[in-house]
């Protein structure tokens, strides 16, 4: 895995038509760079100092890069200048060629039903093929990467990408969302994994603890020290183990899990902690939430974290 000091300031992205330079830039958005798609060349040093500057107010590490393809053509014939005087000015640079067999990009457009950049005359797709690779030969043979995508699947190519240009572990790159919720009120819209929670035993029934929330240690307790908990509890963590490594893989971004019981007081509140603590000790970048815990009832009636101008809502079982 590449040093974060090893990292490239600016990045251009560049290859054949069809080869992949669109999901190409979208990891590399994905990793925090700022991207920019066809930028003319007299602008790339511009560009960079000034991403440059709101980087040092923001005191991040400037990350730039710029797809360019056949339609700059004017970008080939200055990209060796406008590099070289990056470099004497300190800025660190890197050029990624992105190639597939011409059998394979004539499929991928016949497939996206897409005009070919050089076929505006009427030309044949394999004819701009050819006036393609004639236009980018020199900028293939300065690239730092060549990779072929003819047999790549668009999660290997950001595995390959993320390999080279990712300083960070490959499962902190993926951002991990796990809140709890109440079914009573609504289900979540925006997870990609919910769990049903209601079957374990609920300390709303204990008077003492039904003003509480799962974030108070008897709660906690009550819920996690238990036969059916703990049965749960060691059975999730094996479906986390088994998944998590796939979306990471997959070259998703953020994950989304949602734990849900009754009112989103008690039982999802602990469960929603455990799980962010499980899948953070195992190395994952993880926050934690409680979408209706706002909505519990303390003892004295008013609502946890409501506006004491607001109507109130009537408690129920968590």
């Amino acid at each position: 895995m590449a040093d974060i000091n090893e990292m490239p300031e600016l990045v251009i992205i560049s290859g054949m038509s069809g080869a992949g330079r669109t999901e190409a830039m979208h990891v590399f958005e994905d990793l925090g760079y700022y991207c920019v798609d066809n930028l003319p060349p007299s602008l790339i040093e511009d560009l960079v100092r000034i991403t440059g500057e709101q980087a040092k107010r923001l005191d991040k590490e400037r990350r730039v890069a710029i797809v360019c393809d056949a339609r700059s053509r004017a970008f080939f014939t200055s990209v060796s200048e406008v590099l070289a005087k990056l470099g004497d000015e300190g800025i660190t640079t890197s050029i990624v060629f992105l190639d597939a067999d011409d059998d394979k990009l004539v499929a991928r457009y016949k497939s996206s039903r897409r005009r070919h950049p050089l076929c505006s005359d009427g030309a044949t797709i394999l004819t701009g093929i050819e006036r393609e690779r004639s236009l980018l030969r020199e900028i293939r043979v300065n690239s730092d990467f060549v990779i072929d995508t003819t047999n790549l699947l668009p999660s290997e190519l950001r595995t390959k990408l993320r390999g080279l240009f990712d300083a960070a572990e490959e499962r902190t790159g993926l951002s991990v969302s796990v809140y709890s919720f109440g079914f009573k009120h609504g289900a979540p819209l925006d997870a990609d994994v919910v769990i049903d929670v209601r079957f374990l035993p609920n300390p709303f029934y204990d008077p003492e603890m039904r003003t509480m929330t799962g974030l108070d240690q008897k709660v906690r307790d009550y819920v996690l020290y238990n036969s059916m908990t703990e049965s749960f509890l060691k059975r999730w963590k094996n479906l986390l183990d088994c998944v998590m490594p796939g979306y990471v893989a997959e070259g998703k971004q953020q994950l989304a899990i949602a734990v849900g019981c009754t009112g989103g007081q008690h039982r999802s509140v602990v469960l929603a902690e455990a799980t962010g603590d499980y899948l953070s000790s195992a190395g994952y970048r993880v926050s934690v939430a409680h979408r209706d815990l706002a909505l519990a009832v303390r003892g004295d009636g008013e609502l946890v974290g409501a506006d004491p101008m607001a109507d109130a809502v009537e408690g129920g079982g968590a």
